[in-house]
């Protein structure tokens, strides 16, 4: 057969019209799931049966006083850290409005990815006009998703959900679980989401080895964590319990969530204060980290204000990289001479690459700036003789430097012979 006619063919098939479902044939409805056998056991180990008409879910509530204490604060210091936010001259994506509903969100899952990978486990904690409560919902088999999603109240909240990587993994997860079971829910809300392990990133970046909130715990929010179940036995516990029916493990794992919860409250209080520069207990690095992000939020008064407070407040070694990043701020504020002696403060205690780029910036100012060429020729040659000793870059990028340098050498050659 031509190939004319087998695109004939092909079309005649595509024309052909598909049978429309008769008029009285209709979608099966949805069949409410069996009730587990060991529901009993659950509730007798302090779970609450909540049913709904898409099935169960167990309930567990918690209630904690404005005044409990976990680890270095009292949960109300919370609606200090918001309090600061008010009246804050400079913007920041983790600032909360007194307004707001906030829902701090953690979930426990069967796995870490995949279709197959469901929710048995979802972690609320908000606050109240007089406490601060917990709730979590419970899985009460995988036949019951649907019921759990739904008694969620997702899908009717507006909030701003606080979590720590949330945005990496538990929201995008609910919301594989929730399209899974469109058919029989509601439309799941979009919510405004702080990631606190984005946040701890910024702060703690070279000041922190692990950035496990366990980690962020033991070293920053003065909790320890006694007989904690391991997080990745999580899912080997609950789907034993569903087997078994015998609870005991699971509620350790309700534990191991409640505490990451309560962490979310206080590592936002943490680093609401940090940013508002009121501890002076951490390191040179995480200033510096706070000044640098300032700078990235186009906060350049903010950025200037912390990283002279560095430069003031740490010997010269350790305020290098600090003196690197304010140079930049000066600079894009016209404070040329300002960003002359930063950059140079700066050259002698910065890695390789950034004292490369001291140096480039050093030549730029004094060549388009201060007019200075000479002083820009001796910037230059000296980025060209470091450049030729420096091991730590790939063989390319100083190939690409070289030639920048050669380049500007032989430019300002000119300025210095024909100046204008």
């Amino acid at each position: 057969m031509s190939y004319e006619n087998k695109i004939l063919q092909m079309k005649k098939m595509l024309g052909k019209k598909t049978e429309k479902p008769k008029a009285n044939e209709s979608k099966p409805a949805f069949q409410k799931p069996k009730i587990p056998s060991y529901t009993p056991q659950w509730e007798q180990a302090g779970l609450t049966r909540v049913d709904n008409e898409l099935g169960i879910v167990f309930l567990r509530k918690v209630h904690y006083p404005r005044t409990y204490q976990h680890g270095h604060y009292q949960l109300q210091e919370f609606f200090n850290a918001v309090a600061k936010w008010q009246y804050a001259e400079f913007s920041h994506p983790y600032a909360l409005n007194e307004e707001e509903c906030v829902l701090f969100f953690d979930t426990e899952t069967t796995g870490l990815k995949g279709v197959g990978t469901q929710i048995f486990l979802l972690g609320f904690l908000e606050l109240t006009e007089e406490d601060f409560v917990l709730t979590q919902y419970v899985l009460a088999d995988p036949a019951h998703e649907a019921a759990l999603l739904f008694e969620s109240k997702l899908w009717q909240k507006t909030a701003t959900v606080v979590t720590y990587n949330g945005k990496s993994f538990d929201w995008p997860q609910l919301e594989t679980r929730w399209t899974l079971n469109q058919k029989v829910l509601p439309k799941l809300r979009t919510q405004r989401q702080i990631d606190l392990l984005h946040s701890s990133k910024r702060l703690w970046k070279n000041d922190m080895e692990r950035m496990k909130l366990k980690s962020v715990e033991e070293e920053k929010l003065g909790f320890l964590r006694k007989d904690d179940i391991p997080g990745f036995l999580a899912p080997i516990i609950y789907l034993d319990a569903v087997k078994s029916g015998v609870p005991d493990a699971l509620m350790k794992v309700l534990l191991h969530n409640e505490w990451d919860l309560l962490s979310l409250i206080t590592l936002y209080v943490h680093s609401t204060n940090l940013l508002f520069e009121e501890m002076d207990d951490e390191s040179v690095t995480t200033y510096t980290n706070i000044g640098k992000w300032y700078a990235d939020l186009k906060e350049g008064a903010k950025s200037v204000q912390v990283l002279e407070k560095v430069t003031s407040q740490f010997n010269e070694l350790e305020a290098g990289d600090a003196q690197f990043h304010l140079a930049f701020q000066l600079k894009r504020n016209k404070q040329f001479n300002e960003a002359i002696d930063a950059f140079v403060a700066s050259l002698h205690f910065v890695e390789s690459r950034k004292k490369i780029q001291a140096l480039e910036q050093l030549a730029m100012l004094y060549e388009h700036q201060i007019k200075d060429f000479q002083q820009a020729i001796r910037y230059t040659i000296q980025g060209i003789e470091f450049l030729a000793g420096v091991e730590d870059l790939r063989e390319e990028q100083k190939k690409k430097w070289e030639i920048l340098f050669k380049k500007r050498l032989q430019r300002l050659n000119g300025k210095k012979i024909f100046p204008g």
